[in-house]
This record gives C-alpha cells, sequence and structure tokens, in this order.
C-alpha cells in the first residue's frame, strides 16, 4: 500500500500547516520534506481551484517541476483539457474530480488524455451515498459508490480516490469499509479523508486497499511521516 501525505494548497500556502517556524507552510518545502522522510508519492490539491476561488498555477507548476516525488495531483478537476495540462506540468497521475465521475463522457475523454495508468476518479462520499463536492452531477448523485465504481471499471478506470467527505480534516476516522466496498468492483482504491491513528494505516493495508491520503494527522502530530510509512 502507498502513503499518500497531502499538501493542499490555497492562497500560496499549506492549508492547516503551522505557520512557524518559517517555511512550515510554503508548499515546496513540505514537498522536500516529506520526500526527505521517504514519501513516494505525494498528494497535492489546489483548493482554490477546487472551489473555484482562483487558482495557485505558478505553485503547481514549481511544485511537480521540482520532482522531488511522484505527485498526484486532484481538486475539481472535471475536462480532460485540465488533466492534460496537469500531465504536461509533471504530475504522475491526475484525478477527476467527482463532479465528472458520473459522467461516462467525461470519464471516457480523460481516459484517452491520461490512460489508465495516469488517471484517477474521485468518489466523493457521504452517508453511504454519492455526494460530489464542487459541482455534482445528477447521474452521480443518484449512484451509491459501489455501482458507480463498477461502471468505472467497465470503461477502463483503474484507480480511485474514495473519500467520505464529512469526515475530511476532522480526524473523525477513515471510512474503511466503505472504500473496502468500492475495491471489491475490482479497482484500486486510494482511501481518504479522517486517517487520524497508525492502526488505521495498518487496517487499510490489511483490507487491500491500494493506498490512504494522510494530511492533518501529520500536520498536528498525531504521528510522523516515517511511522506511517512502516505501517503500510
Amino acid at each position: 500500500m502507498d502513503l499518500y501525505p497531502a499538501v493542499d494548497v490555497s492562497g500560496g500556502r499549506v492549508a492547516r500547516a503551522p505557520r512557524s517556524p518559517a517555511g512550515a507552510d510554503d508548499p515546496l518545502e513540505v514537498a522536500r520534506g516529506f520526500a526527505a522522510s521517504g514519501a513516494r508519492w505525494l498528494h497535492y490539491v489546489d483548493l482554490d481551484r477546487a472551489f473555484r476561488r482562483g487558482a495557485n498555477h505558478p505553485v503547481t507548476r514549481a511544485l511537480l517541476g521540482a520532482a522531488v516525488a511522484r505527485v498526484q495531483v486532484g481538486g475539481g478537476l472535471t475536462a480532460a483539457r485540465d488533466v492534460a495540462e496537469l500531465l504536461d506540468w509533471g504530475a504522475a497521475r491526475v484525478v477527476l474530480g467527482a463532479g465528472a465521475a458520473g459522467d461516462p463522457g467525461a470519464v471516457e475523454r480523460a481516459l484517452a488524455v491520461a490512460g489508465p495508468g495516469r488517471l484517477a476518479v474521485a468518489l466523493d462520499v457521504a452517508g453511504g451515498r454519492l455526494a460530489p463536492r464542487g459541482a455534482p452531477t445528477p447521474a452521480a448523485s443518484t449512484l451509491v459508490p459501489a455501482e458507480l465504481a463498477r461502471r468505472l471499471a467497465a470503461q477502463g478506470v483503474r484507480t480511485v480516490v474514495y473519500t467520505d467527505v464529512p469526515r475530511d480534516g476532522t480526524l473523525g476516522g477513515a471510512d474503511l469499509q466503505g472504500a473496502a466496498a468500492v475495491r471489491a468492483e475490482g479497482l484500486d482504491v486510494i482511501v481518504s479523508g479522517g486517517i487520524a491513528a497508525l492502526d488505521e494505516l495498518t487496517r487499510a493495508r490489511d483490507a487491500g486497499l491500494a493506498g490512504a491520503v494522510v494530511g492533518r494527522a501529520l500536520f498536528d502530530g498525531r504521528f510522523t511521516l516515517t511511522e506511517a510509512l512502516r505501517c503500510v
């Protein structure tokens, strides 16, 4: 299982990171620190782009250009042109946003640009139902996660990022059961949202999940990246 330390950027700085010491909320310095501690992957999200309040393109390009680790990029990306742009900038994998996950045409176009090895699809969930953040689509909102996962697998998608939205950033524990149900549909599942303890990483690994995104728990000092990597 791969671990994906999160680098979520808003206003050019890392969200939830401490403001001191100097550089602690600088995206590139945070990325370098994670890589120096052994991270093979980073999960990067431009929150301003995701919530349609601007974009941090210079930060994104600088971080991807630095190539300190493989970077999975997400954040409200719904068009094939967005996927192509980020791949050109150096992303190892791009996450098609949950707002497009229920649109077979959007998924097909993104797959045509990235191929299954460099594309993941976001599954945003609340209360066991699909609840895309940003711009939800009617097609997605009528499906439970496993049903949409089955459709995505049939289209050729290999990887999804499963996020229990109400748990995201809360340290309330990840929805490992829901993520495992999606895995049963034949997809590689990266679980995100709420991970607070090392035993969750161990249980995610033992459940056969492909990866886990960890953010606030690292910044709040619940455990170190070195300790988390030992679990996976």
